[in-house]
């Protein structure tokens, strides 16, 4: 006769305990949460679980219900503390179970809606998950927010502001327990504000509260909304907490080129995970194959943009905060492939560092950060406005020149068109205060 090993053994002893505790009427899952996450095309619930779930589900209608079978389950959680906003689903509750050994749950539904059941298991910052999707079944796909053509005469240009992660994904947590996810809808909001207040100019946003979108989605939003720029907004974080400052991302057609682009690209996927992008998890094969698909496609002119504005992103933003690189950087994100939009991510700081956690904790620098970005997308857009839009007509009409006489300087010409010096030398690719008798100068309109 063979030996056993005591692994073995212990295995063996451990399966035999199981059956016999699940016997016995003891179960070996806990319910532990309940949240629910609305947004504005679909509802998510979760289920925090000790462990990982073995579940089964129907519907029911007159009233319309779905009904969630966990086996081998106990619950140690009230679900009358739990509210509801969404528009789908009006209460979640308890109903006697199939045996005393599961636990039954019913969504009471306001209207029929299409679901996805799918489990994940732990995540930091959380254990295991059964997340439940619900959508309208009448309801047809999100639509542009802008619908209008882009070819349109004097259009608005449309900016497209990403607030990184939301609902399930909250993003990097600082020492003092800051939801990266928060910090960046305040500052995206800050920006579509100050957006929405210049003439010719328009925002739109990839989401206006708490729920999860997948950095693959984030793209084809903006693309719906017929953007002429993506902006997502991030607060950085590291393994360590010294590192600090602002920085400015654009996609890499290859590798990460630093330590923290690799970090970046290893988070969004994490971040994939947080949010439980079903996807993600079913076929990773096809997910790669259409991001390739992607980076392969011609993205001359939206790379070189993207290069563009983030030069003078970074420009701005030293002027409000330290900057952690002086140039842009590059990784392989998915919320900056889209191949016909300039795209750029904008870190806002570390939010691992606790000096500037408590700086994007305060209103006051979100908004300057806010403002420093605008100041960078308008400065770029007056130079050198999309075709068809308001600021482009406008450019054409009010382009002057000026040929410089003896004794005339740029703090006069600036003054005698009311304009910055700041814009005539950028107008004009001038590094110093400088000018030659009979130099041409192009006079910006602001």
């Amino acid at each position: 006769m063979k030996p056993v090993k005591p692994n073995q053994l212990i295995r063996a002893c451990l399966c035999v305990l199981l059956i016999l505790v699940s016997q016995n009427g003891f179960a070996t899952n806990v319910v532990e949460g309940l949240r629910v996450w609305p947004s504005p095309s679909n509802t998510r619930v979760v289920l925090d679980l000790s462990a990982q779930p073995e579940y089964s589900y129907f519907t029911l209608s007159n009233p319309t219900r779905l009904v969630i079978d966990l086996a081998n389950t106990q619950s140690n959680f009230d679900l009358s503390n739990v509210k509801s906003t969404s528009k789908l689903v009006k209460k979640v509750r308890y109903s006697t179970p199939k045996n005393k050994n599961s636990v039954r749950v019913v969504l009471e539904l306001d209207i029929p809606a299409n679901t996805e059941i799918f489990a994940l298991p732990p995540t930091a910052p959380y254990k295991n998950r059964l997340v439940i999707d619900l959508s309208d079944k009448n309801e047809q796909p999100q639509q542009a927010v802008m619908t209008s053509d882009r070819s349109t005469r004097d259009r608005d240009i449309i900016i497209a502001i990403d607030a990184g992660h939301g609902g399930e994904d909250p993003g990097s947590i600082g020492p003092s327990g800051t939801y990266e996810k928060n910090i960046t809808l305040s500052v995206s909001k800050k920006l579509a504000e100050k957006i929405d207040k210049e003439p010719g100019m328009r925002a739109v946003m990839t989401r206006t509260g708490d729920y999860y979108i997948s950095p693959n989605d984030r793209p084809e939003l903006a693309r719906r909304s017929k953007a002429d720029l993506f902006v997502s907004i991030h607060a950085d974080a590291f393994t360590t907490p010294q590192p600090n400052g602002a920085s400015v991302w654009v996609l890499s057609m290859g590798r990460a080129n630093s330590e923290l682009g690799r970090w970046m690209e290893r988070t969004e996927r994490h971040s994939e995970l947080l949010g439980g992008a079903a996807e993600v998890i079913q076929d990773t094969a096809s997910e790669r194959y259409l991001a390739q698909a992607l980076l392969d496609m011609s993205m001359d002119h939206s790379l070189t943009t993207s290069y563009d504005i983030s030069k003078i992103v970074i420009k701005e933003l030293k002027d409000v905060t330290k900057l952690h690189k002086k140039r842009p950087q590059a990784a392989s994100l998915a919320v900056l492939t889209s191949p016909d939009i300039p795209s750029i991510l904008v870190e806002v700081g570390f939010i691992s560092n606790p000096k500037e956690e408590k700086n994007l904790n305060w209103a006051k620098h979100r908004q300057r950060l806010a403002d420093s970005v605008f100041q960078a997308i308008r400065q770029y857009f007056k130079k050198l406005p999309p075709d068809g839009t308001m600021w482009a007509s406008l450019s054409k009409a009010e382009k002057r020149t000026h040929r410089v006489r003896s004794g005339e300087s740029l703090s006069l010409l600036a003054q005698r068109y009311n304009v910055r010096i700041k814009a005539i030398k950028e107008a004009n690719n001038l590094r110093t205060d400088t000018v030659r008798i009979g130099q041409v100068l192009t006079i910006p309109s602001t």
